[in-house]
C-alpha cells in the first residue's frame, strides 16, 4: 500500500483515526497502530509481514540479554547476534544475487543466480533495529520491555517502508505517553497534504519528462537534453523522496510523534557537506553516529572511515555498482572539502561554490540513474558532447517550453517557500487569522488536485521503496 493512492486516502487512513481516537487508553492508542501497521505492511504481499515479525522478536530478545548482561561476555555475545541475524537477513534479501554475479565473473566460478524478491522496506526498519540495539548496548536508551511495544517502533506505518529512519530515542517516550493536540491535527494535516502533492503534482510529472529521455538509448541525446533531463531528474528525486518524509512526518504527528525532519531543502547547499547535512538525514546520521568512528586504520582512520561511511551509502540504496560509484563519488569531494578546510571554503565567493556544488549533485544523479555502465558512459559523454551529439535539439527545447510552468514550480519549491507562507499563521491569539484561514485553504486545494490526479493513476511507487 502507498500513500498516494486514493483507497488509502479515503478508506484506509479514515479507518485508522477512526478507530485510533475512538478511545484515550493509549494501550489501546498503541493496539489500533500495530493492527493496522502490519495490514499496511502485508497488503500485497502477506508473507512478507512474516519476516518483519521475525526480525522484531529476535531482536526484541538479544536487546532483553544486552541489558542483563550488560557488563559481561553474554552482552557483547547478544549485540554480536543481533548485528549478525539483522545483517544477515539484510545481505541475503538484498543483495545475495549480487554478490553471487560478481563471483561469477572470476573464471572456473559458475554458482546459480538466487532470484529473490526484496522484502519493501527491509532497509529502513533493519536500520531502525540497529540503532535500537546498539543504543540499548551503549546505554543510550533504556530497553524495551514490552515487545509490543517494539514492534509499534519498528512497523509503524508512517515511517516503515521508506523511512525516514526514525531513532528509538527520538519515539521512546511518546511510545508509552503520548497526546495529540490540536495543533498536531493541523500541523501534521498539512505536512501530510504538502508531501502528497510534491508526489503527485510534481514527482509524477517530473518523472514522465525523465522517463521521455531517459528510457531508452541516450546516446543520441544533444547536450542540452542530457543537462536538461539530469536536472529533472534531481528534482524528480528530491520531491519523491522528501514527498514521502513529509507525509510520514505529518502521519507522525497526528498521532502523536514527532520524527526528526529528513530533508532541508538540500539543493540551497553551498557545498557538497552541506548537502548531506540538509538531504536524508536520517542515513546520514545513521552512517556518522555508528559507522565513522569505528576503531580502524590506525592514524588513516578517519579517511578509511570516511570511504567506508560513503562506499556503505552507496551499497544501502542497492545492489548494483552504479550506487557504489555514486557513494564513492560523493565521499571524493566531502574528502578534498576536508583536506581545504572550513576557512578556505567559506572564502571562496558564493556564487562559485554553487555552481560546483550543483554541477556535482546533478552529475551524480546521473551516477545514481544508470546502472547499465554503457548507458552511464554515454551519459557522462552526452555532457560534453563526446558523442558527435548535438549542442541543442527541438524535442529537448519543446518539452522545456510545454513544461516551463511545471519546472518553475519545482524549482521554486526548491526554495524555503514554506516558511513565508507559515508566516502569514498568526500564533499569538487562539482566534483563525487570514493567514491561518489561507494555509488551510491552500493545503485543501493541494488536496484535491492530488486526487483529482490520482482518479486515473495506475501505480504511484516511490522510488526509495526500491531500497
Amino acid at each position: 500500500m502507498v500513500f498516494a493512492d486514493l483507497f488509502f486516502l479515503y478508506i484506509f487512513l479514515p479507518a485508522v483515526l477512526i478507530a485510533y481516537f475512538l478511545n484515550k487508553n493509549i494501550r489501546y492508542k498503541n493496539a489500533v497502530l500495530i493492527i493496522f501497521s502490519l495490514l499496511f505492511y502485508a497488503w500485497g504481499e502477506p508473507a512478507v509481514v512474516f519476516l518483519l515479525i521475525l526480525s522484531t522478536i529476535v531482536n526484541w530478545l538479544f536487546g532483553l540479554q544486552i541489558d542483563k548482561h550488560r557488563d559481561d561476555k553474554l552482552g557483547k555475545m547478544a549485540l554480536g547476534g543481533s548485528l549478525f541475524f539483522s545483517l544477515g537477513m539484510l545481505i541475503v534479501f538484498k543483495y545475495l544475487g549480487f554478490i553471487v554475479e560478481n563471483l561469477n565473473l572470476i573464471p572456473f566460478i559458475n554458482i546459480p543466480v538466487p532470484n529473490i524478491t526484496l522484502p519493501i522496506g527491509i532497509s529502513f526498519y533493519t536500520f531502525q533495529i540497529l540503532s535500537y540495539v546498539i543504543d540499548c548496548y551503549w546505554g543510550k536508551v533504556k530497553v524495551q520491555k514490552n515487545y509490543f511495544r517494539f514492534l509499534l517502533y519498528v512497523s509503524l506505518f508512517p515511517q516503515l517502508i521508506a523511512g525516514p529512519i526514525v531513532r528509538y530515542s527520538v519515539v521512546e517516550k511518546e511510545i508509552d505517553s503520548r497526546k495529540t493536540t490540536v495543533a498536531d491535527l493541523a500541523d501534521g494535516s498539512c505536512r501530510f497534504m504538502i508531501g502528497l502533492a510534491k508526489k503527485v503534482i510534481l514527482a509524477n510529472n517530473l518523472w514522465t519528462i525523465v522517463e521521455n529521455f531517459f528510457g531508452g538509448d541516450i546516446s543520441g541525446l544533444s547536450v542540452f537534453a542530457t543537462w536538461y533531463t539530469v536536472v529533472v531528474y534531481a528534482m524528480y528525486v528530491y520531491f519523491d523522496f522528501s514527498g514521502y518524509s513529509d507525509m510520514a512526518i505529518g502521519l507522525g504527528r497526528i498521532f502523536g510523534f514527532h520524527f526528526d525532519e529528513n530533508f532541508k531543502y538540500p539543493f540551497i547547499c553551498r557545498n557538497i557537506a552541506e548537502f548531506w547535512q540538509r538531504w536524508h538525514i536520517s542515513l546520514g546520521s545513521f552512517f556518522r553516529d555508528y559507522l565513522l568512528y569505528l576503531p580502524i586504520g590506525g592514524k588513516m582512520h578517519a579517511h578509511l572511515n570516511l570511504f567506508l561511511v560513503w562506499f556503505c551509502t552507496g551499497m544501502w540504496h542497492g545492489a548494483s555498482w552504479n550506487y557504489i560509484i555514486w557513494g564513492l563519488y560523493f565521499g571524493i569531494f566531502i574528502f578534498l572539502e576536508q583536506l581545504m578546510g572550513k576557512k578556505r571554503m567559506k572564502a571562496i565567493p558564493a556564487v562559485v561554490t554553487h555552481i560546483y556544488s550543483k554541477i556535482v549533485i546533478i552529475v551524480g544523479f546521473g551516477i545514481f540513474y544508470f546502472e547499465d555502465f554503457k548507458q552511464l558512459g554515454n551519459f557522462f559523454k552526452n555532457l560534453v558532447g563526446a558523442n558527435g551529439n548535438a549542442l541543442t535539439d527541438t524535442i529537448s527545447t519543446t518539452s522545456l517550453l510545454n513544461n516551463c510552468f511545471l519546472i518553475a514550480i519545482a524549482v521554486l519549491a526548491c526554495f524555503p517557500v514554506s516558511k513565508l507562507v507559515n508566516k502569514l499563521t498568526d500564533k499569538s491569539t487562539n482566534t483563525i487569522s487570514v493567514g491561518q484561514g489561507l494555509k488551510v485553504a491552500y493545503c485543501l486545494a493541494l488536496l484535491i488536485i492530488s486526487s483529482l490526479l490520482l482518479v486515473d493513476a495506475t501505480s504511484n511507487p516511490f522510488l526509495y521503496f526500491r531500497f
